[in-house]
This record gives structure tokens, sequence and C-alpha cells, in this order.
């Protein structure tokens, strides 16, 4: 199953909420960090092609800095998915290969829209939220300002896209303890057309 959800979304409350009902969640952005960890070949290719100031003092990718460089210039974006992506789909592929054949696995893929990708997945399920409930989570929640979330949600697939090929649609629009009915229905429906 592929998950997915604009920034903002609560797409990673529902796939922690899967995981603690025995899914297997395999997290696009965990991966993505792990492929540029100090010394790793992912971050001698983003410091190579954006330049040192992109690190911290202690030599970890400042991931702050990086998105204010590429969530404002769509070029400058692409070259750092042309880098991670490949790293990060290799990565996936190993870890697919460890699972149980009788598991449940979600892919939780946060540019899955974006990348065209749903057609990888029996399923894609998408974490809904509008603009104005993703912008106030991203302030308050995360502190980002109001004009990092703006260029955050807009680096990302349209609202409309994302809900283009969904299978399953989750609203988020309220707080997470509304999530809880919504994911155990979800649950049911994916113990029952697993193999």
């Amino acid at each position: 199953m592929g998950l997915t959800g604009g920034i903002g979304s609560g797409k990673s409350e529902v796939a922690k909420r899967l995981a603690a009902r025995g899914a297997l969640v395999i997290d696009a952005d965990l991966i993505a960090r792990e492929v540029v960890e100090p010394g790793t070949p992912g971050l001698a290719e983003i410091t190579a092609t954006f330049g040192d100031t992109i690190l911290r003092p202690d030599g970890t990718l400042d991931r702050e800095s990086l998105g204010r460089i590429v969530f404002t210039d769509p070029d400058r974006l692409k070259a750092l998915n042309a880098i991670v992506h490949p790293k990060v789909g290799a990565r996936v592929a190993e870890l697919q290969h460890t699972a149980p054949e009788d598991a449940i696995v979600v892919y939780d893929v946060p540019l899955l829209a974006e990348n065209n990708l749903a057609s990888m997945y029996d399923k894609v399920i998408v974490v809904d939220a509008d603009d104005t409930t993703r912008l106030t989570r991203l302030t308050t929640i995360r502190g980002m300002s109001p004009e990092d979330a703006q260029a955050r949600i807009a680096a990302q697939s349209t609202r409309d896209a994302r809900l283009a090929i969904a299978d399953i649609i989750i609203d988020n629009n309220g707080p997470l303890t509304a999530l809880d009915a919504q994911v155990a229905e979800l649950w049911h429906e994916l113990t029952h057309v697993a193999p």
C-alpha cells in the first residue's frame, strides 16, 4: 500500500497508527535521512552540488538551510531529488525483500503523486487536509514561518492531484483523535484484501 499526503496533512500519524496495528511501515522520509547521513555518498553528492553551507558544524545536513534553497527553486529541488530518490529507492527495495510474505507493507511516501508512483502500489491511501489546516499545523506545531510553510506546500502536488490517485481517502481536517476510527476501518479493509 502506498500512503501519502501533503506536508502537514497528518500522514505520519496515520503511519504510526497502522504500525501499531501490525503493518510494516517503510518510511521514505526516514530512509531519505539515512541515505544522507555523514560519511554517505548521498551527503557527499549533496555537498558537491549545493556547497558546504548546507552542513551543520558537526557535519550533518542542515535540512532547514537546504529547504530554503530547494523549496523556492524548482530546478534546485529537481537536482536534490535526482541525488536522493535513487538512493531511497535502492534502500526501500532492500527493506521490501526482508518483509514476511504475509506482511501488510505500507510505504509512507510523501512525494508519491509528484513522482507518479501510484501504479507501484496495490492501493494508494491519501491522508487529506485542506491547505488552511495544513498551514496552521506547520506554523504552530512545527514552528515554520508562514512563508516557509507556503513554499513547502506549493512545492508539492496539489490537493486535487493527490485525491485523483487515491483509492482510499482519510479525512484529517479534525483533531488527531478523529483518526483512530478511520484507521481502524482502514486496517479492517487492508486485512481483508491482503493475500
